[in-house]
């Protein structure tokens, strides 16, 4: 089992920090990503691994006087590192600061990572026009590897990446750290079998922080009793902390997740789940989707305005939470597990089949497109629906005039004959009406699929509609899936 200080993955991220660290002039490198994503751990394990000149410093939900104080003693320290800093020591101002940090890169390279910058933001303001101004009369001469870091989406994209925002211009590259994908979890979790890794993606995504919370010596539902059920576990905590992380009062945010969680998909229905103003819906929608935690899908073959719009949470352990654990807090608080646990496993199958199984088979379509595995690479993958109908995994390339359909099946049983033959049946509700379209089908089972259903695949060569055509069709099932994306994104 990997220990707690293991690290997996991230290989682009961590060839990034190197280019970067390489160049002849001060780089800037911005680094945002939701809480507990490995932002951290991405930057002392490439300082741990470099043996680079660095400092790392984060920054504390405190006040702007007590941050410049910590971070003065840090550059302080760093240059004297026999005579430490007294406690009282700080610059006057953070400018003053920011000149000192230049000086210090003026002649060896080093890397500044200030990590949780959102802090400082926060209180400070100012503090994105001081750096600013900083930086252009200082540190962009210098020899300077400076890193910003933050949880908090939003902020770190308005203060520093936005058109407006004070150091517009001056990064050198950002990076949105996303959570490890499904393909690092067979290395990581060597011991479970693919579809207990699945449920495991299921309910804690690409979170390196919760992965290391799971012993892999325990099946996944002791893991889910021991890690999620017990009274004052700290995952119970975890949707609150993600949430207080972009607003003040979480309680309607949490009133517009759990419907979300309840098939509520539309603002109109969200609205009437929870009995708050549909102009507040939008409004508490859009903070969450500026988040990162939910997001409105429209048909792949639609256009971005489309009225068909859904919305759907997209953190795979909000999503758990909300669906599993939210409305049991008193039963779980007495400890009383035993009925949750039995709701979870009872209803694992159907909610890793209508979420995490079509969002992994979406993930293979547009890496098999990349890799040359389809006849065409998709521009877009998604779903698409109609009033009338819905296909799972849907991918577009509009100026080939390619698209593939996929259905995607969780059950452990083979799938049937009957399975294909429906997803045929949809074509002419999916495949846009403009032009003559080429449609390759994708079945995506868990268990494989039926002689029957192999034999039609086999036999069907040829086919089509008023401005469609069959292209081929493939059939997959979980091992092939899993072996796929471990070896395309494996390694990170």
């Amino acid at each position: 089992m990997p220990s707690s200080r293991s690290f997996f993955g991230r290989r682009e991220e961590l060839k990034l920090l190197s280019t970067l660290w390489d160049a002849d002039q001060a780089s800037l490198l911005v680094l945002f990503g939701r809480r507990r994503v490995g932002k951290t751990r991405l930057l002392t394990h490439w300082v741990s691994q470099s043996h680079h000149r660095a400092l790392y410093w984060v920054a504390a939900p405190t006040t702007s006087h007590e941050q410049l104080l910590s971070f003065s003693q840090a550059l302080y320290n760093l240059e004297n590192p026999n005579n430490p800093a007294p406690a009282t020591f700080t610059y006057a101002t953070w400018e003053q600061a920011w000149v000192q940090a230049a000086a210090l890169a003026r002649e060896d390279r080093l890397a500044l990572l200030v990590d949780e910058f959102t802090y400082l933001l926060e209180s400070d303001p100012g503090l994105a026009g001081v750096l600013q101004n900083a930086w252009d009369r200082h540190l962009k001469g210098s020899n300077l590897f400076l890193v910003l870091a933050g949880s908090r989406l939003g902020m770190m994209q308005r203060q520093l990446l936005s058109y407006q925002a004070p150091l517009y211009g001056r990064a050198t590259a950002q990076l949105h750290l996303h959570p490890l994908p499904f393909g690092v979890t067979k290395s990581y979790f060597p011991h479970y079998t693919p579809a207990e890794r699945v449920a495991i993606y299921a309910i804690f995504g690409g979170i390196p922080a919760y992965w290391e919370r799971i012993d892999q010596r325990m099946t996944v539902p002791e893991n889910i009793q021991r890690q999620l059920l017990t009274p004052n576990n700290l995952m119970q905590e975890e949707p609150r902390l993600l949430l207080q992380d972009f607003v003040r009062e979480p309680h309607n945010y949490v009133a517009l997740l759990h419907a979300t969680t309840q098939g509520a998909r539309t603002q109109k229905e969200i609205s009437t789940f929870t009995g708050l103003p549909q102009g507040h819906v939008s409004k508490y929608l859009s903070v969450l989707q500026e988040a990162g935690y939910v997001e409105r899908r429209v048909p792949v073959t639609g256009s971005p305005g489309s009225r068909l719009g859904r919305y759907h949470v997209t953190d795979p352990y909000l999503r758990f939470y909300f669906r599993f654990l939210a409305g049991r807090q008193a039963q779980l608080a007495l400890g009383a597990t035993e009925r949750a646990l039995d709701e979870i496993k009872r209803h694992l199958l159907d909610f890793i089949g209508t979420h995490t199984w079509q969002e992994l088979c979406r993930e293979w379509v547009l890496w098999a497109g990349d890799r040359g595995e389809l006849p065409f690479s998709p521009d877009q993958v998604g779903s698409a629906w109609t009033s009338q109908v819905q296909v799972d995994v849907v991918g577009i390339n509009g100026r080939e005039k390619s698209l593939c359909l996929g259905e995607c099946k969780w059950s452990p049983a083979r799938a049937e004959r009957k399975v294909l033959t429906d997803l045929i049946a949809k074509t002419a509700e999916i495949v846009p009406r403009q032009g003559r379209w080429q449609v390759y089908y994708l079945g995506f089972a868990r268990g494989g699929w039926t002689p029957a259903a192999t034999d039609f695949a086999r036999e069907l060569v040829h086919g089509a509609g008023d401005h469609w055509q069959v292209a081929g069709i493939q059939l997959l099932d979980l091992d092939r899936v899993d072996a796929d994306l471990a070896r395309w994104t494996g390694s990170g």
